[in-house]
């Protein structure tokens, strides 16, 4: 009989060990995240002065500090998932990631499937040619006429597709997609391609780094730049939201914009 009310007192230690080692079932995908005691944001890191990996492996970039501080400030330690551009979307909405910060602009068609944090920063589009272009870009329809790179997924992208694909201006032929922003600069560079779509920000970057390339059409439109969150997940959007007020209220969103914009 002792041997029984021993071996059923040390059942329901060990099932009071192993509650308290679990912990409640976290009520939201937030709570989850400071369960976890760690946030995994995703990114493409082929975009600076927004994300780029340094020579010592190091993310570096606007986005990566916002992001640093974010985290801090949700009291977790921040994992980066670098991927290319055009999986950031699906892996937020399959729960492989968090949330994504990769220099987003906002659209109907992408608030369809996941959600945004408010805007943090508004970006412009550009064109990029290389040194001695010979053509001629006075409105963006012009560059039906050549060889045309942009990163899949963006919404460089997707305007290059709906106006002058589908109307038939630019043929499918003539437009390169790529994963990541910088081979589309060095194909640029090296005669592959003509033009190359983008953000203007790190158009400029890309430009000074690589030399032999100009931005010769810039601030064709602008947009906002969002956080990407999963889909209904108002708790951590409005986490996010709140602590990108403090940072703006606070001046830290244009110190970073100083700090990596600011020539």
């Amino acid at each position: 009989m002792k041997r029984i009310v021993v071996l059923v007192s040390l059942l329901v230690a060990a099932s009071l060990l192993l509650s308290a080692c679990g912990g409640a079932k976290a009520a939201n995908h937030l709570e989850a995240i400071k369960q976890a005691g760690v946030i995994k944001i995703g990114t493409s890191a082929d975009y600076p002065p927004f994300e780029s990996v340094d020579a010592s492996g190091n993310k570096v970039g606007f986005d990566v500090d916002l992001m640093t501080e974010i985290a801090k400030r949700l009291g977790v330690k921040l994992e980066w998932v670098d991927m290319p551009f055009d999986s950031l979307i699906a892996a937020v909405q399959e729960g492989k990631i968090d949330a994504s910060i990769s220099a987003f602009n906002y659209s109907e068609e992408r608030d369809q499937t996941i959600d945004f944090s408010e805007a943090y920063y508004t970006s412009e589009d550009a064109f990029t040619v290389a040194e001695g272009f010979a053509g001629t870009i006075v409105n963006p329809e012009d560059v039906a006429a050549y060889k045309v790179g942009v990163q899949t997924g963006t919404t460089q992208d997707s305007w290059l597709t709906d106006n002058l694909i589908k109307t038939g201006k630019l043929p499918e032929e003539n437009i390169f997609r790529y994963d990541r922003v910088d081979q589309a600069m060095l194909d640029l560079k090296n005669g592959r391609i003509d033009v190359m779509m983008s953000d203007y920000v790190p158009a400029q970057a890309l430009v000074k780094q690589l030399g032999g390339l100009v931005v010769y059409h810039g601030v064709l439109s602008s947009g906002p730049m969002n956080i990407v969150i999963p889909n209904g997940d108002k708790e951590l959007q409005q986490a996010i939201n709140d602590i990108l007020k403090q940072l703006k209220d606070e001046g830290f969103i244009d110190q970073l914009a100083v700090k990596y914009f600011v020539e």
